[in-house]
C-alpha cells in the first residue's frame, strides 16, 4: 500500500474520548490531558432518541436543555482550551437511546426511514456548521448505526457531499466493530473508523502475547480494508475496563459489581498499541474515556473504562510519549 498523504499530518493520533460535562471547563482538565501526551480529543455531543421506533432526534445546541459541553458555547471553549495546548479536536455528534444499542435501529416502512433521514441529515449538519466555525479538524458523520449504515447506503452516500459543503475537514464513520466490513462509503472519508471493542480473550488476565495472537486475524481484515480503498484506519474508540475478563466483551459498560483487575486492563492496551501502532496504514485512536475533574477519579475503585489515576495511565502515557 502506497504512503498516505495524511501520514505526516496526523500519524500517530494519540487522542482521549473527554466526556461532556455539565460544568464550565477547568482550564486545569486540559492540562491532565497534556500531561499524559495526547495530541488529539474527541467532543461528543449526544442526540437523544426515546426508543428504537422513535424517528425523532433530540438536540440542543442552546445551554438549558442539555449539558455545558455538548452545546454550541462548551464546543466552543473546550476546543478553544485544547487547541492552545496543540492538541486537535475530534467532534463526533452521536445518538444515545437509553436501554438500547444504537446499531440496532431501523425502520418497517419508507416513510419512517426517510422522517428519520431527515432529522438525522440536520443533526449531523448542525454540528458539521459548528466544527467548521470554530476550526476543527475532524468530524464523525456517524456512530455506531450498524443497520442503518448497511440497510441505507445511499443515505449516506448522499449525505457526505452535503457535510463537504458545509465543512472543510477531515471525515470519518465510527463503525461499531462487527460493522467495519460492511460499510460501503469508506472511500467517501478520509478515515475507515472503527469502535474497536473486538472481543478477544475469554481468559480471566491474559498475557500480552496471547492477545497479540487474537489481534492477527482481525488485524489482516483491518489491513484488507485499507488496501482496497487505500485509506488509513483510526480506532475511533478503543479501550478497556480494569476488571476480570476485560477482553472477552470489551463494549460492555454495565454496572454490575465485577473484580478489579489492572493487570488485565495494562495487558489489554500494551497488546493494542504493540499491534498496530507502527503501522504505517493505521492512524492511531481515541481512548475511551477520559473525565474532567481528573482529581475526583477514584483510580483504585472505579472499575469503568478510564485510565485515570490507575497504573494503566502510565502505559497511556508511556505509549502516547514515544
Amino acid at each position: 500500500m502506497s504512503s498516505s498523504p495524511l501520514a505526516a499530518e496526523v500519524n500517530p493520533i494519540n487522542g482521549i474520548s473527554f466526556e461532556a460535562i455539565n460544568e464550565v471547563i477547568d482550564p486545569e482538565d486540559v492540562v491532565h490531558v497534556e500531561n499524559i501526551n495526547a495530541n488529539w480529543t474527541a467532543l461528543i455531543p449526544f442526540g437523544f432518541m426515546q426508543n428504537l421506533e422513535s424517528t425523532t432526534i433530540f438536540y440542543d445546541t442552546e445551554p438549558g436543555q442539555v449539558w455545558w459541553g455538548e452545546t454550541e458555547e462548551g464546543i466552543r471553549e473546550i476546543s478553544k482550551l485544547f487547541k492552545q495546548k496543540n492538541i486537535e479536536v475530534l467532534l463526533k455528534p452521536q445518538i444515545w437511546i437509553p436501554g438500547s444499542f444504537t446499531g440496532d435501529v431501523t425502520y418497517d416502512t419508507e416513510e419512517k426511514w426517510q422522517t428519520f433521514e431527515t432529522n438525522y441529515e440536520n443533526f449531523i449538519l448542525t454540528y458539521a456548521e459548528i466544527a467548521e466555525k470554530y476550526d476543527l479538524k475532524m468530524f464523525a458523520i456517524g456512530t455506531e448505526m450498524k443497520k442503518f449504515s448497511v440497510e441505507r447506503p445511499m443515505f449516506w452516500k448522499q449525505l457526505i457531499p452535503k457535510i463537504k459543503e458545509v465543512y472543510s475537514g477531515k471525515l470519518t464513520y465510527a463503525a461499531n466493530w462487527d460493522e467495519f466490513e460492511h460499510v460501503t462509503f469508506y472511500d467517501d472519508l478520509d478515515f475507515i473508523g472503527v469502535n474497536a471493542y473486538f472481543p478477544l480473550s475469554e481468559e480471566k488476565t491474559p498475557e500480552v502475547e496471547t492477545l497479540k495472537a487474537a489481534w492477527e486475524p482481525i488485524k489482516t481484515k483491518l489491513k484488507s480494508k485499507s488496501d482496497l480503498i487505500q485509506k488509513p484506519v483510526l480506532f475511533t474508540e478503543f479501550g478497556y475496563r480494569n476488571i476480570d475478563f476485560t477482553t472477552k466483551e470489551p463494549w460492555d459498560a454495565s454496572h454490575a459489581e465485577q473484580p478489579i483487575n489492572h493487570e488485565a486492563q495494562i495487558n489489554a492496551l500494551e497488546a493494542l498499541f504493540e499491534t498496530f501502532w507502527e503501522e504505517e496504514w493505521f492512524k492511531g485512536g481515541f481512548l475511551w474515556k477520559w473525565h474532567q475533574n481528573d482529581e475526583n477519579v477514584d483510580g483504585e475503585s472505579n472499575n469503568r473504562f478510564t485510565v485515570q489515576n490507575k497504573p494503566a495511565e502510565e502505559t497511556l502515557k508511556k505509549q502516547y510519549g514515544n
